[in-house]
């Protein structure tokens, strides 16, 4: 499906899209993990107003790698100064639910999602990185969910290894995408796939029961001129805005060039998150040392 196949604007008309072009599209032949039995569980003991904590532990205890990637971020060098924890419940008290939860989700996604091709090498490391950017954007801006920002940053390119994994040719697609400077990537994965990673991402994302705002923000990742525009939920909007300061500033972080995106669309994006380039510049500092972590 091209970008210009169908003008979605609110997060139904994007469902809608999504499910069309999974039955009668060219998404028929892309493969979408299921969403993993740990990961329901998990959004199930997370949903209640007051969140079962023994579930949450449990789920964590249940697989012995992601206990021990809870306790290898509690012992981490940020919590130096005090005494080692040895459990998964001193893990989750010391880390806090929210982390916790984001910690797990993010090693759920890596293990299901393998990107093992040598054109995907940090590929979950930058999504990670994305991810914390985008919780510290979240805590910046009054309104905007971190939950929903962090969910957002994680799975925001999720389209790309799923592509590789169902598309012949996919990897030859990522080279001629990168190199290109007359069009954008997803211009590219369209003219040699008739889809994109946004619009698979998308897919993955619905597949996987995230919150309808993240469904429609991976959609609408690439097409940073829809910012304000009306039809879109603002939480949305936010979403895609955000997501474009947070890629900004790991570009910075790693010394690289703007991006096209960035430069055509940045003052859109401040706009409409009320903020300027003091505020990036800001942000960036404070974001450095978590960047780094990950």
């Amino acid at each position: 499906m091209t970008a210009a196949a169908l003008a979605p604007r609110r997060t139904a008309d994007i469902e809608r899209e999504i499910d069309h072009a999974r039955t009668r599209g060219p998404l028929q032949q892309i493969v979408i993990p299921p969403c993993p039995a740990l990961l329901t569980r998990l959004h199930a003991a997370l949903a209640p107003a007051e969140p079962v904590l023994q579930e949450v532990a449990a789920i964590a205890a249940s697989d012995v790698a992601m206990s021990a990637t809870l306790l290898r971020n509690a012992n981490s060098p940020r919590f130096a100064a005090d005494q080692p924890v040895q459990t998964i419940g001193q893990a989750m008290y010391r880390l806090g639910l929210q982390e916790t939860a984001e910690i797990m989700v993010g090693f759920i996604a890596r293990n299901t999602i393998p990107a093992n091709h040598r054109q995907l090498q940090r590929f979950w490391e930058r999504s990670q990185q994305r991810a914390v950017a985008m919780g510290y954007i979240a805590h910046q801006l009054p309104g905007l969910s971190s939950d929903l920002a962090h969910t957002f940053g994680l799975f925001c390119h999720v389209g790309i290894p799923v592509l590789l994994q169902s598309m012949k040719g996919y990897g030859g697609t990522m080279v001629e995408a990168d190199a290109r400077i007359d069009r954008p990537y997803v211009a590219t994965e369209n003219a040699n796939h008739k889809t994109d990673h946004a619009v698979v991402g998308a897919l993955v994302a619905r597949v996987w029961r995230l919150a309808p705002a993240v469904v429609a923000a991976i959609r609408l990742h690439h097409e940073p001129h829809s910012i304000g525009g009306s039809g879109i939920e603002a939480e949305v909007h936010t979403l895609v805005a955000a997501g474009l300061v947070a890629e900004h500033l790991m570009r910075r972080h790693e010394a690289l060039p703007p991006e096209g995106e960035w430069v055509q669309h940045a003052s859109a994006a401040m706009v409409w998150l009320g903020i300027g380039a003091d505020d990036i510049d800001h942000w960036q500092h404070e974001l450095q040392p978590q960047l780094d972590a990950v």
